[in-house]
């Protein structure tokens, strides 16, 4: 199965250059490091070296306090930070400096992966999140170097998925060491398809503290837009901007100004044209702050999102009104910002549901039942502060996964004491 599989990804070598091209149209940065993407690599390499993979930008960020802890635990490594996207490397960069070395990881041909390993040679290695590459990791297997899942999640539709091509995935799953899982559900669904030992450690991204220079930021907005009813559109989804402006214009809140941050930034030119479009009175934050006349703030900024949540009264949550499963609101609960939800939230679904169930966030079913949510809560400060001050319960609660991925990493890396 791993042989067919590979000659495919030769095969459908022309493709992966069209979708670079096609993304470099609006993003250049996905044209360069082209030789990282094959597995050259040109920097040196240090040599004690721990290798942790984060596919993107929100991978990138929830592995910021495994990472600290990482660098504590072994002061003697490297760290080597991979990823797939030029915005995760961006994020690279302002969240770690140069603590850490950043590379792309190689597409999962056979030698490309064997190239990655004879040069970086790393102690061992974590993967983020749900990473499965059937190449990489029987690389990793002959090279002896020891990969583990960390803050695992596999959704009940990608279990089946990777149940359908079981010849092919079932090894991969095998071939690792050690699986630290969000939940008891995504661990169960891991298991199942092979991997051993897999525990349960709870999400990291609950250990990700806001910045203190964010939350300033967003202090500084938030007096200088004083008087203002202010909510927050945060990480949307192509297709649910018109729905949220929609939601907006049946609100009925007088002065009420809307914070709208897409989830991607080369979509930005994309919705602030729609914005003009709409015969909204808008303004980029690049292009500086909001007036008592502005309706629409279009949040065009990278790293900025604890700042945004500071600001605002309330947040929905992007990707969530379309059937896309959601993004994580767990920051807004570190940032003390209730939360609104919409029905699809199938990618975040336990901290979601726990959250609900907390009193720190709301679910609604339709851009109409979100813009009565909206008015009715800006309506209510009692009801919001009830929502902030359960917000910082829930994030406080469910601390802790850090310390416990760590302790499970040095069993399963075999490098207690190194």
């Amino acid at each position: 199965m791993r042989l067919i599989y590979s000659l495919v990804l030769y095969l459908i070598t022309p493709l992966i250059w069209l979708r670079l091209l096609w993304r470099a149209r609006k993003q250049p940065e996905y044209l360069r490091h082209l030789g990282e993407r094959y597995g050259f690599y040109r920097q040196p390499v240090p040599k004690k070296l721990i290798w942790v993979h984060a596919v993107s930008v929100g991978e990138t960020r929830a592995a910021q306090p495994l990472i600290d802890g990482l660098l504590v635990k072994w002061p003697d490594h490297r760290v080597l930070l991979t990823g797939m996207t030029p915005t995760g490397r961006e994020t690279g960069t302002q969240v770690y400096g140069d603590r850490v070395m950043q590379a792309y990881l190689p597409y999962d041909y056979p030698a490309a992966v064997d190239r990655f390993f004879c040069h970086f040679s790393p102690a061992f290695g974590v993967l983020m999140e749900t990473e499965i590459w059937p190449n990489l990791l029987q690389a990793a297997k002959n090279h002896e170097v020891p990969v583990m899942l960390a803050n695992a999640r596999l959704s009940v539709r990608s279990a089946r998925g990777y149940g359908k091509l079981g010849g092919l995935f079932c090894p991969a799953f095998a071939a690792l060491s050690g699986v630290a899982a969000q939940t008891a559900s995504d661990a169960t669904r891991i298991a199942a398809l092979g991997a051993s030992p897999v525990e349960v450690c709870g999400n990291l991204k609950f250990d990700v503290t806001p910045s203190s220079e964010n939350i300033s930021l967003g202090q500084r907005w938030r007096a200088a837009i004083s008087g203002r009813s202010i909510w927050l559109a945060a990480s949307t989804r192509d297709g649910e901007e018109l729905l949220i402006l929609d939601a907006w214009r049946q609100m009925g809140v007088p002065k009420a100004l809307l914070v709208l941050v897409p989830r991607h930034p080369q979509r930005f030119d994309a919705v602030a044209e729609l914005l003009k479009q709409q015969g909204l009175n808008s303004i980029r934050r690049s292009a500086g702050m909001p007036s008592s006349e502005t309706q629409v703030w279009l949040g065009d900024s990278m790293g900025e999102m604890a700042a945004y949540y500071t600001l605002a009264d309330l947040a929905f949550i992007g990707g969530s009104l379309l059937p896309l499963g959601g993004q994580n609101l767990i920051e807004a609960a570190a940032c003390a910002c209730p939360v609104l939800v919409g029905p699809h939230t199938f990618n975040f679904l336990l901290a979601t549901d726990d959250a609900i169930a907390s009193g720190a966030a709301l679910r609604v079913e339709s851009p109409q039942a979100l813009a009565l949510a909206v008015a009715n809560l800006l309506g209510n400060k009692a009801e919001l502060a009830a929502m902030r001050a359960a917000a910082t319960a829930f994030a406080l609660a469910h601390q802790g996964a850090t310390q416990r991925m760590l302790r499970l990493i040095e069993r399963w890396s075999g490098r207690a004491g190194c």
